[in-house]
């Protein structure tokens, strides 16, 4: 396993024990989205047989949903590559099973959880497996985003779905655009402070690259707020997704250069209730031949 697989595996174990879905309001309204996309196609292709592969799974919020919503005929292998949080979303369908009075307990057997990265499992998975693959906020994670889809889209059937949530490159704009600023007044070459996003185009080419077809998708920028630039960021680090591709420069300490930031993103997007942070929302739909 790679060393950065094992740091993003760390980062979200430790986010795990409670704090992410703290924090994941984003995220959770991306997987009711996710799923609302996809009930015509479910109710209208399947009434028997569904069987479906979530890559990152995380806590298990979407998971959940797909289990209330298709019980009776939806087959699961949910992936994730942080053994805590596979361990809270097999709590959390479990509960869920109870408070239900059992009307998915029967569902429970034909759900398997999967500590993998989901870049080399793809790699040996049977072929024509899956009739649905479904992933929410997590692609942007992916290292080698061609070599994984061309898998997944070997793992699916004649007629099968990849749908997929992510973010798009106007993420967090006002975080970006902040230390940007910090760095031209100090003389220095900006540095990226967080993941760098990949925009609608680059991975429609991905996508009709490894020969998916009807490829559609959806994009929302969404506007969030908070009390404080640091409450953001601490909201940020809670889901796990702390990452930088930032490297420490000569001509300012880490110290002033945050502070300087913070001083940058209020004057320059705050508001009366705080500062606003935007979330570029994508969603895509993309199927094989059927």
């Amino acid at each position: 396993m790679s060393s950065r697989i094992t740091a993003i595996g760390r980062q979200f174990n430790r986010s795990s024990s409670g704090s992410y879905d703290r924090h994941a309001r984003v995220q959770r309204s991306l997987a009711d989205r996710l799923v609302q996309s996809l009930k015509g196609w479910v109710d209208d292709s399947y009434t028997e047989g569904l069987d479906l592969l979530e890559i990152g799974c995380g806590t298990g919020a979407l998971t959940e949903i797909l289990l209330k919503e298709w019980s009776s005929f939806v087959s699961i292998t949910a992936l994730d590559i942080a053994p805590e949080m596979i361990k809270v979303a097999e709590q959390r369908v479990l509960s869920s099973a109870v408070y239900d009075s059992g009307s998915y307990q029967s569902s429970s057997a034909r759900l398997q959880f999967l500590e993998a990265d989901v870049e080399v499992w793809a790699i040996d998975a049977p072929s024509a497996s899956f009739d649905l693959i479904v992933s929410n906020a997590c692609f942007q994670w992916l290292s080698n985003q061609v070599h994984t889809l061309g898998h997944l889209r070997r793992l699916l059937r004649p007629g099968g779905m990849l749908v997929f949530t992510t973010f798009g490159p106007h993420t967090f704009h006002e975080l970006h655009k902040s230390f940007h600023e910090v760095y031209r007044a100090s003389g220095l070459e900006p540095q990226r402070h967080g993941l760098s996003f990949q925009s609608t185009d680059q991975w429609k080419e991905w996508l009709t690259e490894v020969g998916f077809s009807s490829i559609q998708y959806e994009r929302e920028v969404r506007k969030e707020t908070y009390p404080t630039v640091r409450d953001f960021l601490f909201s940020v680090k809670g889901m796990g997704a702390s990452s930088s591709e930032a490297v420490a420069l000569p001509g300012i300490s880490t110290r002033d250069l945050f502070a300087k930031m913070y001083q940058e993103y209020e004057a320059k997007f705050g508001i009366q209730e705080g500062v606003i942070a935007s979330y570029d929302l994508l969603i895509f739909h993309a199927s094989t031949e059927g």
